[in-house]
């Protein structure tokens, strides 16, 4: 009896009828379960995985503004700004932190630390809008290696160019705006072409706001712009790699680190 076409049970990619397993993510069409349990499904991934960051970036901003006990800046931009003690107990990065008080572990935490409830505001709606479309082109796993990697690379470019303090999830979502960037330039075509063009778009304009806006931190911004370039380069796309379980167990252990750095800075903040 002749096998018809299927979506994959992981990925929702179409299995051709004459596929034993899905050309995209290598899942049999027939897969038990316990297999399905990955990254790329359910809360995990995709969407999940987005919606995932978003809410951590929310509740680390909610727990910044709990340990101000209410001595937050004033101002329009510091609408809702937690103090910099606040900020510096639970993982801003910079030369003071790193050079001062030894917290190199500040490079992944500051990603998930905001100055005020507009800087939140930014940086989640560009999450919002650049992150699916990152999963949909490199797969969920590959999207928050970037965002987290990337994150971690421009604090530290920025630590080299003397920053003394800084925070924002920008850092890694310029990541993967430079990981939109090498792929529109390596796949080309009307589509690539499309991308590439866009999100060039999206790089000057934030070269423009950096050098309006004071208290930007152009480095970190430009660090994970190159960052995701690289790892869109060392990673690859769907198109020309699928996602493998390496890559899976690469994100994963992003999280743990990410988890177990957050939740350091939490214990050493409250006990």
């Amino acid at each position: 009896m002749t096998q018809r076409a299927v979506l994959c049970p992981r990925c929702r990619r179409l299995i051709g009828s004459d596929e034993s397993v899905c050309s995209w993510c290598g899942t049999s069409r027939t897969a038990p379960w316990w297999q399905l349990l990955s990254w790329s499904r359910g809360a995990l991934g995709g969407e999940g995985l987005v919606k995932a960051i978003i809410t951590a970036n929310i509740i680390w901003y909610a727990v910044s503004l709990i340990y101000s006990r209410g001595s937050a800046g004033g101002g329009v931009l510091g609408l809702l700004a937690p103090d910099k003690t606040s900020l510096l107990v639970l993982g801003a990065t910079g030369t003071v932190p790193i050079d001062h008080f030894g917290r190199v572990w500040t490079l992944l935490s500051a990603n998930y630390l905001h100055g005020g409830i507009f800087h939140i505001i930014f940086n989640m709606m560009a999450m919002r809008q650049i992150a699916p479309w990152v999963s949909s082109e490199f797969g969920p796993s590959r999207m928050f290696t970037i965002y987290t990697l990337g994150g971690v690379f421009g604090f530290w470019v920025s630590y080299l160019a003397g920053v003394a303090f800084t925070i924002g999830a920008s850092a890694g979502v310029c990541s993967l705006i430079g990981a939109l960037l090498y792929f529109g330039k390596s796949r080309g075509g009307a589509y690539g072409n499309s991308v590439y063009r866009e999100v060039s778009g999206w790089v000057i304009s934030l070269a423009i706001f950096g050098l309006i806006i004071p208290g930007i931190n152009n480095w970190g911004h430009g660090g994970g712009v190159v960052a995701g370039i690289i790892l869109g380069r060392l990673l690859g796309y769907d198109q020309r790699r699928a996602e493998s379980a390496a890559y899976r167990a690469i994100a994963v252990l992003c999280a743990v680190a990410t988890i177990a750095v957050l939740g350091w800075a939490l214990v050493g903040a409250f006990f």
